[in-house]
């Protein structure tokens, strides 16, 4: 699916593809930042301490997440400068795209690469040694995994709609609920291996930021029962 939506809406405009690269990288900067951070903050305890490790690593988790969303809303602070930009150089003094549309390429360009990430450690795994389930877990650890990447994927292009709508209207309340949703499907990980803890909560909450999006973009229940019928 994620594929789909880059193939269909971004992979004939070669602006969307430099705002999603540069959205990609972005998320890729704050990764490894929060990386270096919990790096250090392991190399510094003592490895034996498993209720500290356990405690480091829920903190590099949650440092994650609000490091991302710092990074988003510097993200944002460029695409409204480039907007700017786009629009002095324009001859009629519009921009070629709309911060929505701006807002939705760099979600999915952080969602892209959140998952890219997630796919590569996934294959890490899958070299071995071992056979997934062998000590009598559960064998869907590759499927529920896949399930949980796209759900991420899918969210960060929602939560990017969300955020730059909440820093384009002064909203700061939009900005607070990404965060908490956010915070809220990572936290939702440490559930695993009962994979129904996280995967369903994903699911609700990517269907709610699903629908909070598609009404701020301007979209009504017209609108999509015509898409639904294939009307124009």
């Amino acid at each position: 699916p994620a594929l789909g939506l880059f193939l269909f809406t971004i992979a004939r405009d070669p602006l969307r593809i430099i705002i999603l690269i540069a959205g990609a990288f972005f998320w890729l900067v704050s990764l490894l930042l929060s990386s270096l951070i919990w790096f250090i903050a392991v190399k510094a305890s003592d490895p034996r301490d498993e209720p500290l490790q356990k405690g480091l690593l829920i903190f590099g988790v949650m440092f994650s997440v609000l490091l991302q969303e710092a990074f988003r809303f510097l993200y944002y602070k460029l695409l409204r400068k480039a907007i700017e930009g786009l629009v002095a150089l324009s001859e009629d003094g519009c921009s070629p795209i709309s911060i929505q549309q701006m807002a939705y390429v760099a979600g999915l360009g952080f969602g892209l690469m959140s998952g890219a990430f997630s796919m590569i450690n996934l294959l890490a795994d899958a070299l071995g040694p071992g056979t997934v389930g062998i000590h009598g877990d559960s064998q869907l650890y590759f499927l529920t995994s896949a399930f949980m990447t796209m759900v991420l994927i899918f969210l960060h292009t929602f939560w990017g709609i969300l955020f730059f709508h909440g820093c384009e209207h002064r909203c700061w309340w939009e900005i607070a609920a990404v965060v908490v949703m956010h915070l809220a499907v990572s936290g939702s990980t440490f559930c695993n291996p009962l994979y129904v803890g996280s995967l369903v909560p994903s699911y609700l909450l990517m269907a709610a930021a699903a629908a909070w999006a598609y009404i701020l973009s301007g979209g009504s229940a017209q609108n999509l029962r015509r898409f639904l019928l294939c009307k124009s």
